[in-house]
C-alpha cells in the first residue's frame, strides 16, 4: 500500500520540477530578449549573406529603432575569439546597441552559421570581419565616416587583418580600432621589422590582461620570453603603440596604461585589468573601457554613463535558462516512464551495496584513481605533438573540429579507464560480497537498452524544439560565460556523429560506474551521495584550474608545459561533469537503467561541442 500511495506524490514531484524549468526557459527567454533589445527599443535581425569570396556569413545586427536614412548612427562590428560564436559578444552589442549604435556582431569563418574556414585562408577578408565591415557601409542608416571593429582574441586578430585590408582598399571604411586580448600589430616586415603605426590616424584602443593566457609577453631575438603580460606596459612594444608607431629606443615619451592619448589627428588607449583572456568576454571593466573608447572615438548617440551596464541581467536570466534546460532533460525523461512506450523503464529503486569497511576502501579508492587518471592523462594530451597537429588543425584529419576531438579523445579515455577500474572491483571484491551487476541494472536486457535510447532521443529532441523555438522567436538562447546550448544547422548534426562515439563510451562507462558500482550509502542520504560523485567526477578538471591560475597569478605564468588553452577548455567540462552526474543518478534512482542518463548525456554534451567551436575544411 506505501508503494501504491507513494507513486503519485512521485509523479505530482516531477510534475512540479517539469513545470519549473519550462518557467526557468520561459522567464528566461522574455528578459534576455528585453534586456538585449533595451526594453525593444532596438531591432535584431539574425542576418546571413553571400559575401564577395562566394562563402556564407552569418551575423546578429543589432539596430536602434531611432537610426534612420534621416539620423544616421556610428556602426561597430564586434567578433568572438577562436571557438567561440556570435552570441559570445552579448556584453558589448547589449551595452553598445543600447547607447545608440548599431552593431554588427559576426560568426567568423568556420564559427557559428558561417561557412567553414579553409585553413589554408585563415586571414580571408579578415576572417569575414571586413565583409561585415562593407555590409554596414551599404546599410543607408549608418554614418560611414564612423565605422569601427572590435574583437576578442582571434576576434582581435581579425581587425587586425582588416586593417590591413583596409589600409589596401582604394576607399577605406574603418575609421576606429578596439583590440581585446590580443597583440596589435607593431612592426613592419616588409621593412625589416621595424616598428611602425599600422592603424594610421586611426582611433585605437587596446585590453592587454594582465594575466593573459597567449599575449602581451616581450621575448628575445633567441625566442626567450623577458616579460609577462603583468609587465607589459612599460614595454617596447606598448609603448611603441601608444606613441604611435615610433621606436621608443630613439624617440617617443613614457606612457601610462588606462589614459587616452590624444596627437590632434587619433587616440591611443592602453587598459590593463588584472583579469585572464576568457574573462575579458564577461568583464564588466572591459566592457566599461569598451565603451568609453567608442564615445571618446564617435560620439555617443545616446549619452549613458560607461559604468551603467545591464547586460549582467541577461547573462543572469541566460544563466537560469540553462539551469532550467537541464531540469528539464531530468523531468521530461522521468515524465515519459508515466507513458505505455516507456512504462517498462520503471523499477523499484535499487538496494545500495552495504557499507563494510573494505566495500567502502574500494568506493573511495576507485574514485581516487579515476580522478588521479583523469588529470593525469588530461595533461600528458596536451603535450602530445600528435594531438596538438589534430586539435589545433594543423594536420588534415576527418576531425574538422580539433578542439571537440580533444575533449572527446581524452574522454572515451577516461570511459576505457572506467571499464578498467569496474572489472577489477568486481573480479576482486564485488563479486565475492554479493554484487550482482544483473540485479543492479548493468544488463537490463536488449529491450530496455534500446527503450533507453529511444527515452533518450525523445528527451533531448524534445529540449531542443524548445531552444530553437526561442532562438526563432527571441533570438536568445540558454547559456553561462563559456557553455551554451544554442539552436545550429543540419550540418552540426553530422559533423556531431564524428564525435558521439567517444562521447558514448565516457558517459555510458561514466553512468555505470557511478550508479552500478558506487552504490554505498553515506551516513544513509542519497543527496550526499549524489553530491559527492558529482565532486568527484569532476574533481581533476577543478584541481587542474586551480593549479594552473594559482601559479600565474603568483609568478606572473601559468605551469611550464601546460598550456593556457588546455586549462580554459576545462572551465565547461568542470559544469558538464558535475551535471551529468546528478542527472544519471537521478534517472537512475527513478529507472535501475544506467542507461538512459548516459545516451541523454552524451547527446547533449555532442550537440553543446559541436554548435560552440571552429570547423576547419582543408
Amino acid at each position: 500500500m506505501a508503494e501504491v500511495a507513494t507513486r503519485p506524490k512521485l509523479v505530482r514531484r516531477n510534475s512540479f520540477w517539469l513545470a519549473l524549468s519550462l518557467v526557468l526557459m520561459v522567464v528566461s527567454s522574455i528578459v534576455a530578449s528585453a534586456v538585449q533589445t533595451s526594453g525593444y527599443t532596438v531591432t535584431v535581425k539574425d542576418m546571413s549573406w553571400e559575401t564577395s569570396n562566394g562563402e556564407s556569413m552569418s551575423a546578429l545586427l543589432y539596430k536602434p529603432n531611432a537610426v534612420s536614412a534621416d539620423n544616421k548612427a556610428p556602426a561597430i562590428v564586434v567578433a568572438h575569439g577562436w571557438w567561440n560564436n556570435k552570441e559570445m559578444q552579448d556584453a558589448n552589442y547589449v551595452e553598445l546597441a543600447r547607447r545608440g549604435y548599431v552593431v554588427l556582431s559576426i560568426d567568423m569563418y568556420g564559427h557559428g552559421d558561417s561557412d567553414y574556414l579553409k585553413y589554408s585562408d585563415l586571414a580571408a577578408n579578415g576572417t569575414g570581419m571586413y565583409d561585415g565591415v562593407k555590409l554596414l557601409a551599404t546599410l543607408p542608416y549608418v554614418d560611414t565616416s564612423k565605422i569601427g571593429v572590435s574583437g576578442h582574441s582571434n576576434g582581435a586578430r581579425a581587425a587586425n587583418f582588416s586593417v590591413a585590408i583596409d589600409n589596401a582598399a582604394d576607399k577605406p571604411l574603418i575609421a576606429a580600432v578596439f583590440l581585446v586580448d590580443n597583440d596589435p600589430v607593431y612592426r613592419d616586415s616588409a621593412n625589416d621589422n621595424a616598428y611602425f603605426n599600422m592603424y594610421g590616424d586611426r582611433d585605437t584602443g587596446l585590453v592587454a590582461d594582465q594575466y593573459d593566457e597567449f599575449f602581451f609577453r616581450s621575448y628575445s631575438a633567441e625566442g626567450v620570453r623577458l616579460t609577462s603580460p603583468r609587465d607589459y606596459i612599460g614595454t617596447d612594444n606598448a609603448q611603441s603603440f601608444l606613441n604611435y608607431g615610433v621606436d621608443p629606443t630613439k624617440d617617443g615619451e613614457k606612457r601610462d596604461a588606462n589614459t587616452i592619448y590624444d596627437d590632434g589627428g587619433s587616440i591611443r588607449v592602453v587598459y590593463t585589468p588584472a583579469q585572464t583572456h576568457p574573462w575579458g568576454t564577461i568583464s564588466a571593466q572591459t566592457v566599461s573601457d569598451q565603451i568609453a573608447f567608442w564615445q571618446e572615438a564617435f560620439g555617443a548617440p545616446t549619452a549613458i554613463d560607461s559604468g551603467s551596464q545591464t547586460w549582467q541581467w541577461k547573462e543572469l536570466f541566460t544563466t537560469l535558462g540553462l539551469i532550467g534546460f537541464m531540469i528539464f532533460l531530468l523531468a521530461f525523461a522521468r515524465a515519459l516512464l508515466t507513458t505505455r512506450a516507456f512504462a517498462g523503464l520503471k523499477a523499484e529503486q535499487p538496494v545500495a551495496t552495504v557499507n563494510t569497511r573494505k566495500g567502502l576502501a574500494w568506493f573511495w579508492g576507485g574514485l581516487l584513481v579515476s580522478a588521479l587518471f583523469s588529470g593525469f592523462s588530461y595533461v600528458l594530451l596536451s603535450q602530445a605533438s600528435w594531438m596538438s597537429g589534430i586539435a589545433f588543425n594543423a594536420v588534415p584529419t576527418i576531425f574538422t573540429q580539433g578542439a571537440v576531438f580533444f575533449i572527446a579523445f581524452w574522454a572515451a579515455i577516461n570511459g576505457v579507464a572506467a571499464i578498467v577500474i569496474m572489472g577489477l572491483s568486481y573480479l576482486l571484491f564485488g563479486r565475492r560480497n554479493g554484487l550482482a551487476p544483473r540485479a543492479l541494472g548493468l544488463l537490463p536486457g536488449w529491450r530496455k537498452f534500446f527503450q533507453a535510447l529511444g527515452l533518450a532521443a525523445v528527451t533531448v529532441a524534445a529540449a531542443y524544439l524548445i531552444v530553437f523555438f526561442f532562438s526563432w522567436l527571441l533570438h536568445t538562447d540558454f547559456r553561462w560565460w563559456v557553455i551554451a546550448v544554442k539552436d545550429f544547422g543540419p550540418d552540426k548534426l553530422w559533423i556531431g556523429l564524428l564525435y558521439v562515439p567517444f562521447f558514448l563510451v565516457y558517459f555510458l562507462a561514466n553512468s555505470v560506474a557511478i550508479n552500478v558500482f558506487n552504490r554505498f550509502t553515506l551516513r544513509g542520504k542519497e543527496w550526499l551521495n549524489t553530491l559527492v560523485l558529482a565532486l568527484v567526477n569532476a574533481l581533476a578538471p577543478i584541481v587542474l584550474v586551480v593549479a594552473q591560475y594559482t601559479t600565474f597569478f603568483i609568478t606572473g605564468e601559468p605551469i611550464p608545459g601546460f598550456s593556457g588553452i588546455a586549462s580554459i577548455w576545462l572551465f565547461p567540462v568542470i559544469l558538464i561533469l558535475a551535471a551529468t552526474a546528478v542527472l544519471s543518478r537521478k534517472l537512475y534512482r527513478a529507472t535501475g537503467n544506467p542507461y538512459i542518463g548516459g545516451f541523454i548525456s552524451a547527446a547533449v554534451v555532442t550537440l553543446v561541442a559541436v554548435t560552440n567551436t571552429l570547423t576547419v575544411v582543408y
